[in-house]
């Protein structure tokens, strides 16, 4: 009984952290932490790195806070909920900043219907180089619309 509930926190925290990839990308990185975020979306630095990295940083910190909840039993469901984290922190990385941004040059030749409709919402956003007026603030999970031919 105790591995579904961990399969099923697991799942919920990976669910809950798209909403949260959404929230904080509106509300934060598009708010009041836009000098952090603003050169994910005009460079004005010869760094590979940017200020918008630190986001990730952030839910890392939140990730591993949650495994020692766990660790030191405090908290047995930080380990669910912290490998949860993690694998969203990973999906993301893999979709936004490797396949979409080629942070690394791999997955280039992706092109079934998911993958061009992740990237064409993803484009819409960019179009936006300012903090208002954004578009499509999701990652894994976009709007319909964006799949249509």
């Amino acid at each position: 009984m105790q591995t579904l509930y961990f399969i099923l926190i697991f799942l919920a925290t990976y669910a809950i952290m798209e909403f949260m990839a959404w929230f904080t990308h509106k509300y934060i990185m598009h708010g009041f932490l836009w000098s952090l975020h603003k050169d994910h979306h005009k460079k004005d630095h010869d760094s590979w790195f940017e200020r918008n990295d630190a986001f990730f940083i952030f839910y890392a910190v939140v990730s591993i806070g949650c495994f020692l909840l766990w660790k030191y039993e405090i908290f047995w469901a930080g380990l669910p909920i912290g490998i949860g984290i993690f694998a969203y922190g990973l999906s993301y990385f893999l979709v936004h900043d490797i396949f979409i941004h080629q942070r690394f040059k791999l997955f280039r030749n992706a092109n079934n219907w998911y993958a061009k409709g992740v990237r064409r919402a993803h484009k819409m956003h960019h179009k936006h180089v300012g903090k208002e007026d954004g578009e499509c603030f999701g990652m894994l999970f976009v709007p319909f619309k964006y799949f249509k031919k």
